[in-house]
């Protein structure tokens, strides 16, 4: 497995990761549960990896949430996004934007993203996702019933509770990622500094350091 696929060796998450070459069945399957949804092994769940059942739970709970469901997947990965930077996430901001594009989200709206109020990059539907997603991941949570009201003129409440789940997950990764400082694998890193950084994206404490 080499860098593309899952930092290692000199990374400096603050947490050593393991090395995914002795991980047992049971982290087998979390990590190709991953790789089939990223296209990769992220260093997240390599550090979460050192407590099997939570690397194992989580693997299953993000395919269960930003996998095949009630909502387009580009949009969850799109909602993930703006949640992410709201947060100030850049490892996740990296992995989301990358995601989204590859479920055929135009770049453009990742670098606009903060603009869906005003953008005609953007839908009514797409507008009350994004605002939910930016104000339920800021601190305190300014969610509101009005965001509600306005979410069931284009969603129902099955779909509400996916979006909801996907702005809930990334907001304990977010947090993760960012205590850890994970390090961010090459391929999301070259994707980001591409389509992103013009729009303010940088890297921060998730590049690749030396120990």
């Amino acid at each position: 497995m080499d860098r593309s696929e899952a930092a290692g060796g000199d990374a400096l998450t603050r947490v050593r990761p393991i090395d995914p070459e002795r991980a047992g069945a049971e982290l087998r399957e979390a990590m190709e549960r991953q790789r089939d949804q990223l296209g990769l092994v992220p260093e997240s769940l390599l550090t979460m990896a050192l407590r099997p059942g939570i690397a194992t739970a989580w693997a299953k709970l993000a395919g269960e949430v930003t996998g095949p469901g009630t909502v387009d997947r580009g949009l969850k990965q799109l909602v993930a996004y703006v949640a992410s930077a709201t947060h100030g996430c850049r490892y996740c901001q990296a992995h989301t934007g990358q995601r989204a594009t590859s479920l055929g989200v135009d770049p453009a709206k990742l670098r606009h993203a903060f603009e869906y109020e005003t953008s005609e990059l953007f839908d009514d539907a797409e507008r009350d996702a994004l605002r939910l997603a930016r104000d339920a991941a800021l601190v305190p949570n300014e969610a509101t019933d009005e965001h509600f009201e306005r979410l069931r003129r284009h969603f129902s409440d099955e779909q509400i509770v996916e979006l909801v789940a996907v702005i809930a997950m990334f907001g304990w990764l977010n947090r993760w990622n960012d205590t850890m400082a994970t390090t961010l694998e090459l391929d999301p890193l070259e994707w980001a500094q591409h389509e992103i950084a013009s729009a303010g994206w940088e890297v921060g404490q998730h590049a690749e350091r030396e120990r």
